[in-house]
């Protein structure tokens, strides 16, 4: 080990340093979480002040914003309309989900007018050949680089100018003056910065792909999470096809908004009309099914709810949720059986959103419960039936938002019989009645007696 260097241990989530290596973080409480990291002295290093050019903003010229179509409906709808020139943009998700496949696809539309330089550190060109010419990308705009060193190819960049670049991913890129390996915190916030400047500096558009953690969170210091300008998470289960592109932070757009993708042998495919493939394989004339009607962004998706309620065997009743909050099922639990008179306490539960779908939003309380009085006394709800309101914890159905919404693509699939908050009825156009009946209801028993009438 150099003389100016000396050794510390830094936790990979927040990036709090020690001397020592500790179990537990002080800092962010999680534990196991410090790596050996080898740091550089700098007190010996001079600095020098760069020229300052300080500017009024009424000064500055507007520039028009100007995007490029990335030829992904859904992927343009999260960024909010297109890629924009200059920005930096990171994309995480789990490994296996589809985030590579996805930036190929781009290429290839990319490429029509533009030329593209794909840096993989992680595959070989004979890989990416493999894959490209699985998900049909032929255009002849795409340079590929198989690299890890994050000057050189930066340099590269400088030298020949492509309109748009790729890096996937940060966690395998390291710059050599740095002491330590690809991927740790030093490293991916170092190269991090360094893609930055450069997009910055050359207007050029850059894509980052980012690894997770064993949390789900994007793995690195969060302090790269701030240096980009927009933050894009790819959820989904692997042995499942339908994927889902959200942005958490998007300095040139929404945050609301989704891209919904289905995976298939060519790659990924956009789902065009998701509520209507979340609900077409729903069962007909079966206990524990509802759908729901959910606001995801700015556009509405009816999903479908199902639970399973029966008696357990052994002594501690199992629950298990999946795509819907463990702790608020557990809490919808406790208000059927104290508000509602529906005993569930020696009862295994269960509750799933068909089709991958991740719901969170207080709307789906109300189809969760209705599903779970269906499979205990084993009544069918009605298949032409759809359900959304917040439920208290006194037992009364509460008001949501964007309830003209829902109404409309419910009618636009066909159905006919809508049970909401009564306190939503008066919001609603009076031509909404023609199309469809709308119940408004008080509490979960009015509710669920609507809904297998």
């Amino acid at each position: 080990m150099a003389k100016n260097s000396k050794t510390a241990y830094i936790c990979s989530i927040c990036g709090y340093q020690s001397p020592k290596w500790a179990g537990k973080c002080p800092d962010c409480g999680e534990w196991d979480t410090f790596e050996e990291q080898i740091l550089t002295n700098e007190k010996n290093k001079t600095y020098t002040t760069s020229n300052l050019q300080p500017m009024k903003l009424t000064d500055i010229e507007g520039v028009i914003e100007h995007r490029y179509d990335t030829g992904i409906n859904e992927l343009n709808r999260v960024l909010g309309s297109g890629l924009v020139k200059g920005s930096v943009v990171l994309l995480s998700g789990d490994p296996g989900i589809g985030k590579s496949t996805l930036l190929l696809q781009t290429t290839q539309s990319l490429g029509k007018n533009r030329s593209v330089l794909y840096v993989s550190g992680e595959e070989s060109p004979h890989q990416l050949k493999l894959r490209a010419s699985r998900v049909g990308v032929t255009t002849e705009n795409l340079t590929v680089i198989c690299d890890t060193d994050a000057e050189a190819i930066c340099e590269y960049i400088k030298s020949t100018l492509p309109d748009v670049v790729i890096i996937d991913s940060i966690q395998t890129m390291g710059i050599k003056e740095i002491n330590s390996l690809p991927g740790s915190i030093t490293q991916v916030r170092e190269c991090s910065n360094l893609f930055m400047r450069y997009a910055k500096t050359l207007n050029i558009p850059v894509i980052i792909v980012g690894h997770v953690n064993k949390d789900g969170n994007i793995a690195g210091p969060k302090v790269l999470e701030h240096i980009v300008d927009c933050v894009l998470y790819f959820e989904g289960e692997k042995n499942l096809s339908y994927r889902i592109l959200r942005a958490v932070k998007n300095r040139y757009g929404s945050t609301n908004e989704i891209g919904v993708f289905e995976m298939n042998d060519k790659g990924l495919q956009e789902v065009k009309n998701p509520s209507q493939a979340l609900i077409s394989g729903k069962p007909s004339n079966v206990s524990g099914s509802c759908i729901a009607s959910v606001i995801e962004g700015s556009r509405p998706i009816l999903a479908e709810v199902q639970g399973l309620v029966c008696t357990s065997g052994f002594g501690t009743p199992r629950r298990m949720s999946t795509g819907f909050d463990y702790n608020r099922m557990s809490l919808l639990v406790a208000v059927l059986e104290k508000r509602a008179g529906y005993f569930m306490g020696n009862c295994d539960i269960f509750v799933n959103v068909a089709g991958g779908l991740k719901i969170d939003e207080p709307a789906s309380d109300l189809p969760v419960a209705l599903t779970l009085i269906s499979s205990l006394k084993d009544e069918v709800i009605r298949d032409d039936c759809i359900a959304f309101g917040e439920i208290g914890l006194a037992g009364e159905i509460r008001s949501v938002s964007f309830a003209e919404l829902r109404i409309k693509e419910a009618i636009r699939l066909g159905f006919k019989k809508c049970i909401i908050s009564e306190h939503n009825i008066k919001e609603l156009p009076k031509d909404f009645y023609n199309q469809i009946e709308i119940v408004g209801v008080s509490n979960i028993r009015s509710a669920y007696y609507e809904s297998t009438k």
